[in-house]
């Protein structure tokens, strides 16, 4: 290279590297864009956090079978998403965004009273009572408020437990599925759930998309079930025991595939398919040659990106017969879907063997299909002692109260 070449470029160096320099960083892309297509402007939903006056809760434009009415439990609740009830009837209400844990009393004159009894915790969407401690799922925190009932103006500091039930991290995750779900097992252990860390990817199938148990303390970690890519709704069969969840299929895979799921759990550790498949359906990227038949078949298809979450059975006996031990489920609804889908709440019947043998649209009216609107997104179902059904919308920080009279 000749002297006069060599300087050209230095000097052509020195006059472009301050432009370079200059140029912003992009911005990391979000985990739910990863995989999203060239020019769509799908993206999620910003849930409202901020309190929403009565007048604003739409629970006029509820709409259920014949005999049911719908009322406005409480509001003023924003972020308002899982409820647990306590020996002496108070519903707490956890969140996600907003990262607080909420408790709802009645008054003697039938309304209701909410109180902030933690704050600042990340994401506490997992809430389970045993006896009277509130146990309080936050990621990888676990957290246990002994006496809570009696102490709700003054919340004493929670037993931590997080190292002893050993939960994988925010970081761990990559920010993808990490909020939890809980409950109590008939066995006495809790159970929930542990997202997968990505849209779609491989990982440790030990490790992630999982169902697991665990003793109160965090001993004896089981994995009830593999291959769940983001179960947020779990509940086990009154009468056989079996546990039940409701499960999230893949991103950006089409409009109309694949479906969510209801899945039922006959057997500790079996294979329900992600990322491989969803029922019968081959991921297009992901299948590596496997066999469907291999995995476990879902129980039910919910529809594509409906967001199916909380799921309880109906245990009271309020209802008429034919809602007895059958599976109520939310739909908080779709973000990643052109046309809308969810919103709303399902009844999945079952026969004598277990089978679900159809699934009824019980609670609509909250998805405007004309406008391509939602009204509320419900996220979590509760069956109350008198037999009624809380419903928690999160969108109006409200929770609604299903009654049925002849």
């Amino acid at each position: 290279m000749s002297m006069r070449r060599f300087l050209l470029g230095v000097a052509t160096a020195l006059i472009a590297g301050p432009a370079l320099a200059q140029q912003p960083a992009q911005a990391p892309v979000p985990g739910w864009a990863v995989g999203r297509p060239e020019g769509s402007t799908l993206a999620p939903h910003a849930p409202r956090l901020t309190v929403t006056p009565l007048s604003e809760v739409p629970v006029a434009a509820i709409r259920l079978p014949q005999g049911f009415q719908a009322e406005v439990f409480a509001h003023g609740i924003p972020g308002a998403r899982t409820m647990a009830e306590g020996p002496n009837g108070t519903i707490f209400v956890g969140t996600r965004v907003i990262g607080r844990v909420y408790a709802v009393t009645r008054n003697p004159d039938g309304t209701t009273r909410v109180r902030t009894v933690a704050q600042g915790l990340t994401q506490p969407n997992g809430l389970v009572m045993i006896g009277n401690s509130l146990y309080v799922l936050a990621v990888n925190r676990v957290l246990r408020y002994d006496n809570i009932e009696a102490n709700l103006d003054s919340v004493p500091a929670p037993v931590e437990l997080t190292a002893a039930f050993g939960l994988p991290t925010e970081q761990e995750h990559g920010g993808n599925h990490h909020w939890k779900f809980a409950t109590l097992g008939p066995d006495g252990r809790i159970y929930t759930n542990v997202g997968v860390k990505c849209n779609i990817c491989e990982f440790d199938r030990d490790q992630f998309a999982l169902l697991v148990s665990f003793n109160p303390d965090g001993s004896g970690r089981r994995i009830e079930a593999r291959g769940v890519r983001n179960s947020v709704g779990m509940a086990h069969h009154p009468v056989t025991r079996e546990l039940w969840a409701t499960n999230h299929g893949r991103d950006w895979a089409g409009n109309d595939t694949p479906n969510d799921t209801l899945i039922r759990v006959r057997r500790s550790g079996e294979d329900h398919g992600f990322p491989f498949c969803v029922g019968d359906w081959r991921d297009p990227q992901y299948n590596a040659g496997r066999n469907c038949s291999e995995f476990a078949q879902p129980a039910a298809l919910l529809g594509p990106h409906t967001a199916a979450l909380g799921m309880r059975f109906y245990t009271g006996t309020m209802f008429p017969e034919q809602y007895r031990n059958q599976i109520f489920l939310a739909r908080r609804g779709s973000w990643n879907r052109e046309r809308l889908s969810g919103y709303d709440v399902l009844v999945a019947h079952l026969d004598a063997q277990g089978n679900v043998t159809r699934l009824e649209e019980f609670m609509t009216g909250l998805r405007d299909d004309a406008n391509q609107k939602f009204l509320d997104r419900p996220v979590d179902v509760h069956v109350m002692r008198d037999g009624s059904l809380l419903v928690s919308g999160e969108q109006m920080g409200a929770i609604y109260r299903i009654t049925y009279r002849r």
